[in-house]
């Protein structure tokens, strides 16, 4: 049922290539526009009526602000802390003035374990073997999360100010949004961490 989201990079496409243009330009930049980068992540953001989803996906590092499996005591805390943390996304994106609901909310990361535990047995065997391969691999944390908004006109914007108090290790977070004024690309940052519709 990810209708919205799943339209997205499609719908972006022109807007991607141009920033992933720039970006190259500006820093002699990395294969793709979602290479593996601490410090930023990426959020896809789509508002059609009263139904807004959300797609966050981040370094673990930024975090959690390790990316191994959790070993000891102290790493499964900061992991078990962070899932809570990311399980409540209505402060996490200060969506209190569209009267929003939660609807649903995936996480994903091999961090989290059995999480996901159906798609870690797929490929339980594969990732064996690439940890096996890659010692030093990164991980990263996906979030999904659909939200019913009974006054969707009244929301106007995300605040992202909580999430990078949150999570400070997360400097940068590239925006693509589809929304009711159209399709728009922007980098949010904790100096400029809100996004209007």
């Amino acid at each position: 049922m990810r209708h919205l989201l799943l339209a997205l990079p499609f719908a972006l496409l022109p807007l991607v290539a141009a920033q992933a243009h720039e970006h190259d330009h500006d820093e002699h930049a990395h294969d793709s526009l979602g290479a593996h980068e601490h410090g930023v992540a990426s959020l896809n953001v789509a508002l059609d009526g009263n139904l807004l989803e959300l797609q966050l996906e981040s370094p673990a590092m930024n975090l959690v602000g390790f990316e191994h499996a959790a070993k000891s005591e102290a790493d499964k805390a900061k992991v078990a802390a962070t899932k809570r943390e990311l399980e409540q996304p209505i402060g996490l994106f200060a969506l209190a003035s569209g009267d929003c609901k939660t609807r649903e909310v995936e996480l994903e990361s091999p961090l989290f374990g059995d999480a996901d535990h159906e798609h870690e047995h797929e490929h339980e065997h594969e990732h064996e073997h690439e940890h096996h391969e890659h010692e030093g691999e990164h991980s990263d944390i996906q979030a999904f999360y659909r939200f019913e908004c009974a006054s969707s006109a009244k929301l106007q914007q995300l605040d992202l100010s909580e999430l990078f108090k949150r999570f400070p290790a997360t400097e940068k977070i590239q925006v693509q949004l589809i929304g009711p004024n159209g399709q728009q690309g922007m980098q949010l940052t904790p100096a400029q961490p809100r996004l209007s519709f």
